[in-house]
């Protein structure tokens, strides 16, 4: 009996040893597989396709970008007229830019071309992604800088800089490429963004409340970005002690860093430098000689913008007059943002010689 039980403690002692040697060899096939999976993680990226999605649009976008002169489609009467589609693109302004389909294509002869990125400033950011194929509620951010140059004041000189800001939205991806031309080397950095705010901002700059004799009530707008803006989804607000007077701008658009003039009479308007002139007339919201729509005395005019989806317009600049402001005109002389500050105020004065479409 003696003998039998210690044969059986033996074999027990036997089992427990090959089942923690068993457990023991699993823990490390565990650990190596993790360890594996991990570093394949690390190498492959993440299995998300949404990430994957903005990762093949930002190289795709550059890849557009970057590989022909791009072209442009006008609309037609019955839609996008493909038999006067051209690559001359950046030779047309940003309202037929904007009534059409833009690829920005920006490379000629193997190197970028610098008329194109001029003329970049005619396209909106809605334009340049819906024409290099970004999805729905995608945005974009483009950079083109000098990074090297034998003329030292260049380097880090911005050629282009315009877009949705990164910090705004959910997820991005970037892709970037260099061009070696004329001494230099250029870098293009073309972000895709799921979202964002995008930077929709303009400047009320000068406006005319007492034009002399016949002359046109006027208003000046500023685009200080680099991409144009469309004016859909902007409107203006005349308020007065006597009068609320409000106008949803439904057509045209503003080049990068350019200005338009909204008029009370469009044949009579001095433009200056403008890029595009509105008439009002028609709209009962400024006026000309002794049609008197904006008011002289006591009142204040509003820039609003309302977001996609958003129902409520908010303020981006306000101008007041008379009252406590300190700001009387008399005829002939207009009310000028001497300086803005971030885009969502300015220091106003009494400018005795006007100059509409000249702002900076």
């Amino acid at each position: 009996m003696r003998d039998g039980s210690v044969c059986s403690l033996k074999r027990d002692d036997n089992a427990l040893t090959a089942v923690i040697e068993f457990l023991s060899a699993f823990t490390l096939f565990l650990m190596i597989l993790t360890a594996f999976l991990s570093l394949a993680q690390l190498q492959m990226g993440s299995n998300d396709p949404n990430v994957d999605r903005i990762d093949r649009s930002a190289v795709q976008g550059l890849d557009r970008l970057t590989s022909d002169g791009g072209w442009f489609v006008p609309m037609g009467t019955d839609g996008l007229d493909y038999a006067n589609s051209t690559s001359e693109w950046h030779l047309h302004d940003a309202v037929q830019l904007d009534d059409g389909r833009v690829q920005t294509g920006l490379v000629k002869d193997g190197v970028l071309d610098h008329q194109r990125i001029v003329a970049l400033h005619n396209v909106s950011e809605e334009n340049m992604a819906l024409g290099l194929g970004l999805d729905e509620g995608y945005t974009l951010f483009l950079s083109i800088e000098v990074i090297e140059s034998q003329n030292a004041s260049r380097i880090g000189l911005e050629l282009f800089s315009g877009g949705t800001e990164r910090s705004t939205a959910s997820a991005s991806s970037n892709a970037h490429r260099q061009f070696s031309q004329e001494g230099e080397t250029l870098q293009v950095i073309f972000e895709v963004h799921k979202g964002g705010k995008k930077n929709n901002d303009l400047h009320l700059t000068e406006i005319m409340i007492r034009p002399i004799s016949s002359g046109p009530e006027w208003i000046e707008i500023y685009n200080p970005n680099d991409f144009a803006l469309s004016l859909r989804g902007w409107s203006l607000n005349h308020t007065s002690s006597s009068i609320a007077n409000n106008l949803l701008l439904k057509e045209g658009v503003i080049s990068g860093h350019s200005t338009i003039l909204l008029t009370g009479d469009s044949i009579s308007q001095d433009a200056g430098n403008a890029s595009q002139v509105i008439d009002l007339s028609q709209d009962s919201f400024l006026g000309v000689g002794s049609m008197n729509l904006l008011t002289d005395g006591r009142g204040a005019l509003s820039l609003r913008y309302t977001q996609i989806y958003e129902a409520q317009p908010y303020d981006v600049m306000t101008v007041e007059w008379g009252g406590d402001s300190g700001l009387f005109t008399s005829l002939g002389q207009s009310l000028s943002a001497t300086r803005t500050l971030d885009g969502v105020g300015a220091i106003w004065s009494v400018e005795a010689n006007p100059t509409p479409g000249d702002y900076l």
